[in-house]
């Protein structure tokens, strides 16, 4: 009789993926970690936990290790978004090919459960506010498509191979050990690296953009309960976010300090998470104020 869960964690090694497994291993899972340490970090990773660092271009390598896992939790990508418009082709190849080795693997395995992280940049620019999972998706740039493509995947692989999958569409993640040079970083990342160095805080346009910022708890919560809730696995997506946004000039005065302005660049003008399917087929809601983690971080950062 199988006395626990085997949990593999693709993207273990990155910001968000570090967190998931260290509750995985919290709650009593054997954590498998796939990363190829290009985004994350040896040392982010649970000693409890077991490292393969493997491409997920190579199905080859990464078969066995996914095999007759209980659930497969898919972080792994290429996420900087302007790297994807200079190198569409090497960010089509991990996000999109990456992914379906991963999903072939899992499907070929007997894999229980595919939890994938999806990404609000699959929105684009919409008219309306807040953003449902019943609009229509228009991506603005290669890394916002091809992380769609892949929840496209999910979607099919339950719907034709009977692969019980589910996709979290995550709002701007940020919280303790994001990396401040990363593609995660975000503008709180940067802020608190520029303000901690005695630089200016550095905003892109006028400031009055927003974003949906989301707590790395909040996200984790999600993962955890998408990984039991009787209520998903064809494929749903689902948004995981605040439900809440703030101007990136809110969070400058929030962090405190000289600021200066570059040009704008190609990106949403605004993000705002529709969550009501999230409360519904599990249960979440966000539980962190963006105001009370920023002063958390400030403390982290002495700033």
């Amino acid at each position: 009789m199988k006395t626990h869960t085997r949990s593999v964690v693709v993207g273990g090694a990155g910001f968000i993926g570090s967190h998931l497994v260290e509750a995985l291993v919290g709650r009593g899972d054997e954590v498998v970690v796939i990363d190829d340490l290009s985004g994350g970090k040896r040392e982010r990773v649970s000693p409890k936990a077991t490292l393969h660092v493997k491409d997920i271009r190579d199905r080859a390598a990464i078969t066995p290790l996914i095999k007759s896992a209980d659930l497969l939790f898919h972080l792994a990508a290429l996420p900087r978004v302007q790297y994807s418009i200079d190198h569409p082709d090497e960010t089509n190849d991990v996000n999109i090919n990456g992914t379906l080795n991963v999903l072939l693997a899992a499907r070929d395995g007997g894999v229980g459960r595919v939890i994938y992280s999806g990404s609000s940049s699959a929105y684009g620019d919409q008219e309306t506010l807040p953003l449902s999972e019943e609009m229509r998706e228009k991506p603005v740039h290669p890394y916002g498509l091809q992380k769609y493509v892949g929840e496209e995947y999910v979607r099919l692989f339950a719907d034709i191979y009977g692969l019980p999958g589910v996709t979290l569409r995550y709002f701007n993640v940020y919280g303790p050990g994001m990396d401040p040079e990363g593609p995660y970083a975000l503008a709180i990342g940067r802020f608190l690296k520029l303000k901690k160095e005695g630089k200016p805080l550095t905003i892109v346009g006028d400031g009055e953009q927003t974003r949906d910022f989301t707590h790395i708890t909040d996200v984790i919560r999600a993962n955890l309960l998408a990984s039991e809730s009787p209520n998903v696995g064809k494929g749903e997506t689902i948004n995981i976010g605040r439900g809440k946004n703030v101007s990136v000039n809110r969070l400058a005065e929030m962090i405190g300090g000289e600021r200066v302005h570059v040009p704008a660049r190609k990106e949403p003008r605004h993000t705002l998470a529709d969550i009501t399917k999230a409360k519904k087929l599990l249960g979440w809601e966000p539980r962190v104020d963006i105001e009370d983690a920023i002063l958390e971080l400030r403390k982290e950062w002495g700033v």
